[in-house]
């Protein structure tokens, strides 16, 4: 037994309809400890290259740490790891819920779910007894109504069970279909599409099992206190009170709100929308787990009209603003009932607006005739479209089936020049910053080992606009107060070692927002050690984040990724086509090749294709595998 963990590992093996338990390794608990981290061991251990992802070979992990627990700040939180249908590569999504915690109460750590089901089933999970399902009256329905069932059926003494679950776009394998805890996403990398694949529509957990501490009076001293760091922050009141939609506005000024595809990064109306649905849809702020000192969910609605829509948890900013900016519509009401399909459908909502503002540009240069689009009138700030082709997308319907592949299948599909129009990195759709707004985030986009993400491990545009370092300053990053946006030399020393910082919460199971707030490497080092008995310092902590960058990596280089891989679309680097930052040449990376040279050699990679050095991995203390990766060539 490890303490801090529960100890055991799930693995569920759908072929064979049969649930085997495995001890938590103590070895690799100290060098991965969990989440994203874990999962990365697990992953690429047991997957062999070039496998499909849709195929019975992959597998997902839904993986905790010792810190997924709800006195914990952002402990609410689920990692999910798979290699991913959308990109074919390294796949991992986060979900804020009580999933994560309730499934260590439920006994488990880790569940690892690999083969095919020959028929749909769901898991269930009461102290520490697994079972798998029959789950033929959940198929076709949504995720509320699945989720409604599996609560009436799993529920023990009128206390409901946590469910995560698929929709529809799941069950179709669409590729940018998400995993469920009723409005709460594992969203992005087509997750959804691999549970769907394999036939399991959804897993239940409930329990009350409690891990053993190193030193249970110093883990609640270590947590009351991260509590109290979060609470007294300014960041906290601002997500609290408005939200992550209450950066729209600021966003739209600073050049950091993609618009019409990618033409522009800002548009003009970020203000007057984010007032719009503060008046008219917000109803109140939300905690997407209990006990979250944060608060950033909003809970909302369109009481009436043609976009009528019921109160729900919605209104990110993501979500609303790839139906809002990424397509030039101006109707907030019809982005809130977007937003609401996507979960109702089980969608990423990101990836979804993505792809309809590239049919909608595509419509625009004559790639898609009127009767390949279904007659559906495709102009750019047409709010009434969108409903209808997100059903198709979900469904596989007509244009839909093309577009549900996502963007960079598409456009192979659709060909015609289509590709110039597929904004991505790695196959994955960008989310809603534009690089354009400082040079740090364009780094990170393209050498994020999921592709073009924003958060998965590092929000670069919240150190050049926003000045934050997250404790860095003290582990050799610049201060961002003494650079500008602008600036591109350093960054690339910079973003590779905020990476190693900002996957922590993905390696923990916690919500990184808890960073913003003031929880810098030492206090989430404290936290763990004393959960755990383990006396790691931040040092030996930001060590673990390098080791699970370096093997997330080497996961994608085994599957043919290499530099190439790591650019950026030529659209996001070109001046803005309108927009307050349409004359402000400084705004585009004038050297990306160079500012990728200086990130690799941070990471101690080869310059020419970007794959991890054996004497990185001797450092990293995985050098056990150097032998093999060496003689496959996967090292640098």
């Amino acid at each position: 037994m490890v303490n801090g963990y529960i100890g055991k590992i799930l693995r569920v093996n759908l072929s064979t309809q049969t649930c085997t338990e495995e001890p938590i390794d103590s070895k690799k608990a100290r060098k991965f400890v969990g989440g994203a981290g874990y999962g990365a061991e697990i992953l690429y251990t047991e997957l062999k290259a070039g496998i499909d992802p849709l195929g019975p070979e992959n597998k997902i992990i839904f993986a905790t740490s010792p810190l997924s627990c709800n006195v914990v700040p952002g402990g609410g939180s689920i990692m999910v790891c798979f290699k991913s249908p959308a990109t074919g590569a390294w796949g991992e999504s986060r979900c804020g819920s009580n999933f994560g915690p309730d499934l260590r109460k439920a006994g488990y750590d880790i569940v690892i779910i690999e083969g095919k089901s020959e028929t749909p089933v769901y898991l269930t999970i009461k102290s520490g007894k697994a079972q798998l399902k029959d789950a033929s009256k959940l198929v076709g329905k949504d995720v509320y109504k699945k989720s409604d069932l599996i609560e009436a059926a799993e529920s023990i003494e009128g206390k409901k069970p946590t469910v995560m679950c698929i929709g529809q776009a799941g069950e179709e394998q669409v590729l940018i279909a998400s995993i469920m805890s009723r409005d709460r996403a594992a969203g992005r990398n087509g997750g959804g599409a691999v549970m769907g694949s394999k036939n399991i529509l959804a897993i239940s957990v409930s329990g009350k099992a409690k891990p053993s501490y190193g030193d249970e009076k110093g883990f609640k001293a270590a947590t009351k206190g991260a509590m109290k760091t979060v609470k007294n922050s300014e960041m906290r009141d601002g997500f609290y009170q408005f939200g992550t939609m209450g950066d729209m506005p600021a966003n739209d000024e600073d050049g950091d709100w993609p618009s019409q595809n990618w033409k522009s990064n800002s548009w003009g109306k970020g203000a007057a929308l984010f007032d719009e649905f503060q008046e008219n849809n917000l109803i109140r702020p939300n905690r997407c787990y209990s006990g979250c000192p944060i608060g950033c969910g909003r809970i909302c609605e369109v009481a009436d009209g043609k976009f009528k829509t019921p109160v729900h948890e919605g209104g990110e900013y993501e979500s609303i603003s790839v139906f809002t900016s990424f397509v030039l519509n101006d109707n907030m009401d019809a982005a809130v009932h977007c937003d609401y399909l996507c979960n109702k459908w089980g969608l990423d909502s990101i990836s979804a607006g993505a792809m309809i503002a590239f049919a909608m540009e595509c419509n625009e240069n004559g790639i898609l005739s009127e009767n390949e689009v279904d007659g559906l009138d495709l102009s750019w700030g047409n709010s009434e479209v969108l409903p209808v082709i997100l059903k198709k997308i979900a469904f596989r319907q007509g244009i839909g089936d093309i577009l549900a592949d996502g963007v960079r299948k598409a456009a192979q599909t659709l060909g015609r020049g289509a590709e110039k129009y597929a904004i991505h990195v790695k196959g994955l759709e960008g989310a809603a910053h534009d690089p354009r707004s400082g040079k740090l985030l364009g780094i990170a986009y393209g050498t994020a080992n999921r592709g073009m993400c924003h958060i998965h491990p590092l929000e670069g545009m919240a150190f050049d606009r926003g000045k934050m370092h997250w404790g860095m300053i003290n582990h050799g990053v610049r201060d961002p107060e003494k650079i500008d946006r602008w600036d591109e030399k350093g960054k690339g020393t910079d973003c590779a070692l905020l990476q190693h910082a900002m996957i922590l919460p993905d390696v923990l199971g916690t919500c990184k927002f808890m960073s913003y707030a003031g929880l810098d490497p030492e206090l989430w080092a404290k936290m763990l050690s004393e959960a755990t008995g383990w006396d790691m310092d931040a040092k030996e902590l930001l060590q673990v984040g390098e080791r699970v960058h370096n093997i997330q990596r080497l996961f994608n280089m085994r599957e043919g990724l290499r530099r190439k891989d790591d650019m950026l679309p030529e659209r996001v680097r070109r001046v803005p086509e309108f927009g307050t930052y349409q004359n402000e040449e400084n705004c585009i990376i004038s050297d990306y090749e160079a500012l990728l040279d200086e990130y690799y050699k941070a990471c101690g990679w080869d310059i020419e294709t970007g794959r991890p050095s054996r004497q990185v991995l001797d450092e990293l203390n995985i050098s056990s595998w150097a032998d093999e990766l060496e003689e496959l060539g996967y090292l640098g």
